[in-house]
């Protein structure tokens, strides 16, 4: 019997499959965009994390050595070809770093793809709504100008119900981590599991929904609701069931970040003991974007990214981000919070201190580590994450 991560096809695989039948294809830097514009316009959104492991050195002639790796290394497979195949390149302003990535495409580099810079409203404001519904047409005019198509109200409207039904099918896939309903699946290959989202289509990712996991059972089975608007599982429901499902008894903790690189992590976790039972990465948790309630397309696609969990990219209030952290935490039974970051990654440092001190007066352990997407896990971050999860093995 075949389990669903051997029928997730690769990368390279759906970027051929998309475009030999006559579909265009957009490289999408990190974090937040509108998937189903794009869609709409047979547009498929491929995300590029970086990606890891690349030789570097072509980005680094062009970025400062304290920029992350995550655009140093996007720059550096894009000019050694790696996006090739692509037809846009959507450069979401995040950060900082990823803003300077599309000055340096527009103004010097100049590919052969259009850069599409996406601005996100910073911090928390009611006109935030506005601004990104906005945004959003103004993408939609430069879309339609570049493919001489003109998606109706309907057709968005079509897409975007699309892809809120392959979000609910990823928060489903984020509670089996919170009750341990992946059965004996290792943890690193549920994360491609819930990461094939960054690639794949609606459609595909829906069709992952009758693959079998080593236990039939899905959260909804469990009696676990999903509460959309916070991101998370009712604390209520979990508090009846978590520690029954889960299988092994291990040390439950958080991981959050940017993103899961080195995936070395998610096997030292488990030869230590730990099980993941709540994400707040930002390419995975943060991303569970709630049902839009608007009947305006750009609108609804708007406001699901504002509602959004708390994400320091997006520069919400520091408390936003602790409360949030803190209902995980207490929702999932975790005994402490990994933070795993890309070195240099400014908008996740900016909130460490006060973050990680708020979450000490409430009761809530954590380490915070980082890496290099080229780098492997070092030896000793590895000794200080074990040390921690026998800490609050005690707890």
């Amino acid at each position: 019997m075949q389990t669903v991560v051997t029928i997730i096809p690769r990368r390279s695989e759906v970027i051929r499959a998309h475009k030999s039948r006559g579909g265009r294809v957009a490289a999408v830097l990190p974090i937040h965009y509108p998937r189903a514009l794009f869609r709409a316009f047979d547009i498929l959104p491929v995300e590029v994390w970086g990606p890891p492991n690349v030789d570097s050195t072509l980005g680094a002639a062009h970025l400062q050595p304290y920029v992350c790796s995550i655009a140093r290394n996007a720059l550096a497979f894009l000019l050694s070809g790696g996006l090739d195949e692509t037809d846009f390149i959507v450069v979401p302003h995040a950060c900082d770093s990823l803003q300077g990535f599309a000055s340096i495409l527009i103004d010097f580099i100049h590919p052969r793809q259009p850069v599409l810079p996406i601005y996100l409203p910073r911090g928390d404001r009611a006109t935030h709504l506005q601004f990104l519904t906005d945004e959003f047409r103004a993408l939609y005019r430069q879309l339609a100008a570049i493919t001489s198509r003109t998606p109706s109200d309907a057709d968005l409207m079509t897409c975007i119900a699309r892809e809120e039904d392959a979000d609910a099918l990823l928060a489903d896939l984020h509670a089996r981590l919170r009750v341990g309903a992946n059965g004996s699946l290792p943890l690193r290959e549920m994360y491609r599991v819930i990461r094939s989202r960054e690639y794949l289509s609606a459609e595909t990712f829906l069709s992952l929904r009758g693959a079998q996991f080593a236990t039939k059972q899905s959260p909804s089975e469990l009696g676990i609701p999903f509460d959309y608007t916070q991101g998370m599982a009712s604390q209520s429901s979990l508090a009846m069931t978590s520690e029954q499902s889960r299988p092994d008894g291990g040390i439950p903790i958080i991981l959050s970040g940017i993103v899961p690189e080195p995936m070395g992590i998610f096997d030292a976790i488990e030869k230590m003991g730990g099980i993941v039972v709540a994400d707040d990465f930002a390419c995975c948790g943060r991303r569970l974007y709630p049902r839009g309630t608007s009947s305006a397309p750009f609108t609804r696609m708007a406001e699901r990214i504002i509602n959004a969990p708390a994400d320091s990219t997006r520069d919400v209030p520091i408390r936003a981000r602790l409360d949030h952290l803190t209902r995980l935490a207490h929702a999932s039974g975790a005994k402490g919070i990994v933070f795993y970051d890309v070195k240099f990654c400014e908008p996740e440092l900016f909130y460490l201190p006060a973050l990680r001190h708020g979450l000490q007066d409430a009761g809530i352990q954590s380490i915070a580590i980082e890496v290099d997407l080229n780098d492997q896990l070092p030896q000793q971050a590895l000794t200080r994450l074990e040390a921690f999860l026998e800490m609050v093995s005690r707890l």
